[in-house]
């Protein structure tokens, strides 16, 4: 794999240089420096011609610079003659305004798509999209890659399976994810049904399926603010639920979400690497890091090789 290379942003250097150990590379050399107006400079301190460069960033907060950062490595690998640019975002930020919700409203996660093409990505690689649509947006091929797999095998080795759990999508939108964590573990699944009163705000949650007796797992794709996530373990305790554990891909923790959880009833919070987790959180003792760097390295692996990414799920 001579023609491989992986270079890193700085938002989480540590999930890169997991991925490119499991991948069985050194990271390449980028130096990062800054103006003294505060414009980010990037400099690539190795040949990349005629390479397959992947390039890992996660766009979380702050989710301007991240974005800026990498839309320069970018540019400079394409002015270097690299061969093929994949962009890998285990976490995609701006994507939640994946529709137009209201009148004049921008779709944030298409316009952040065609910035990744102009400034030079050829693929786009990502875990767990806020939702599926959103690969449609990048002009190129996407990789998809997704937590749950990762997650169920580990609860699995940990806690064993079946009818004695119950896995909770916190809304609609998340029955699918929800269910392919049920399948893997042998168990039925239940809905909470919340509506917003805006953005961050939760005006009712309603439950949907039958939890009494039984340990409750909540499934999401990120955690924010934890305000859905909180106010969904009252209501799943409420309804006779034994214990209660949240498994979420982007620990993006805004705010007041390490102190709401702190306080809440959840058991554990089992979240990926996708995000650096907060010192608060870690001290907190709620949260537990499962990795996702081998999926990652793996999907980079066969990418390069022209393998099968999809056989990673079957």
């Amino acid at each position: 794999m001579a023609d491989l290379k992986i270079f890193s942003g700085n938002t989480n250097h540590q999930f890169a240089e997991r991925v490119a150990a499991c991948a069985g590379v050194e990271l390449g050399h980028c130096k990062f420096g800054r103006f003294a107006d505060g414009e980010i400079q990037i400099e690539i301190h190795e040949s990349v011609r005629g390479s397959n460069v992947f390039v890992i960033q996660s766009t979380c907060p702050p989710v301007n610079e991240s974005y800026m950062e990498l839309f320069l490595i970018l540019d400079s690998l394409r002015r270097a003659s690299a061969e093929n640019i994949s962009a890998v975002l285990p976490y995609y930020g701006y994507a939640r305004q994946d529709r137009k919700v209201a009148p004049r409203a921008p779709i944030s996660a298409k316009c952040v798509a065609t910035l990744l093409k102009t400034a030079g990505a050829d693929r786009l690689i990502a875990v767990d999209l806020h939702s599926s649509q959103i690969q449609g947006f990048f002009d190129g091929p996407v990789d998809h890659l997704f937590a749950t797999p990762t997650f169920a095998r580990e609860w699995r080795s940990r806690y064993g399976s079946g009818d004695e759990f119950v896995t909770v999508s916190p809304d609609a939108g998340g029955v699918e994810r929800t269910r392919a964590f049920a399948k893997r573990i042998g168990c039925s699944i239940a809905i909470i049904d919340k509506r917003r009163a805006g953005p961050n705000q939760v005006e009712s949650v309603n439950l949907v399926g039958e939890v009494r007796g039984k340990t409750a797992i909540i499934l999401d794709d990120m955690i924010d603010t934890a305000g859905t996530l909180t106010q969904a373990v009252d209501s799943l305790l409420k309804n006779g639920a034994k214990r209660v554990f949240a498994v979420a891909t982007h620990p993006v923790l805004s705010g007041p979400a390490v102190a709401r959880l702190k306080e809440s009833g959840v058991e554990k919070v089992w979240v990926t690497d996708t995000i650096p987790l907060r010192p608060e959180a870690v001290a907190s003792g709620k949260f537990e890091v499962i990795s996702v760097a081998p999926v990652v390295a793996e999907a980079i692996k066969r990418i390069n090789t022209h393998d099968s990414v999809s056989a990673l799920f079957d």
